[in-house]
């Protein structure tokens, strides 16, 4: 399992004295703890993982942002190397080919006809994708086949 995995590495970082690692890791096994808690279950599923795992990339992802307006570069650099950090332990993404068969094969399922159905298109595109496509992406390119010419 992916939580058994970011331990192992996290004691890894902790051995080689990798204080980026360990402190990123650290952070991520905490919120992971908070979920487990609050799911009242020692272990989580991956799919709950993934989805913390992208939520403390976005927050980094903000970080940089933010980082970078103030002209503090070197600050944004160590939210860059924690970010990838994370990165390493999602699956990997979906071309955004692979994204639009899907999204057809979703469309005809649910029998979507226009822009009203986009939620029904968007909630089986998202389970049959399982954390391997980033939200803004679907929903773009659902949008834009339900209201484009070719619908």
């Amino acid at each position: 399992m992916l939580q058994d995995k970011i331990l192992n590495d996290y004691k890894e970082a902790l051995k080689s004295k990798d204080a980026v690692k360990v402190s990123t890791l650290s952070f991520l096994r905490a919120a992971l703890q908070n979920m487990a808690i609050e799911k009242k279950n020692d272990k989580l599923e991956d799919t709950d993982v993934i989805t913390i795992i992208k939520k403390q990339i976005k927050q980094r992802q903000d970080s940089i942002e933010q980082f970078k307006k103030g002209n503090r570069q070197e600050l944004a650099d160590k939210e860059i190397k924690e970010a990838e950090i994370l990165k390493a332990y999602l699956p990997e993404e979906l071309s955004a080919e692979e994204v639009k068969k899907i999204i057809e094969e979703a469309i005809k399922t649910t029998a979507a006809s226009g822009p009203k159905d986009m939620g029904k298109v968007m909630k089986e595109v998202m389970a049959r994708t399982a954390g391997r496509a980033d939200g803004k992406l679907v929903s773009g390119l659902i949008k834009e086949r339900l209201t484009g010419p070719a619908s």
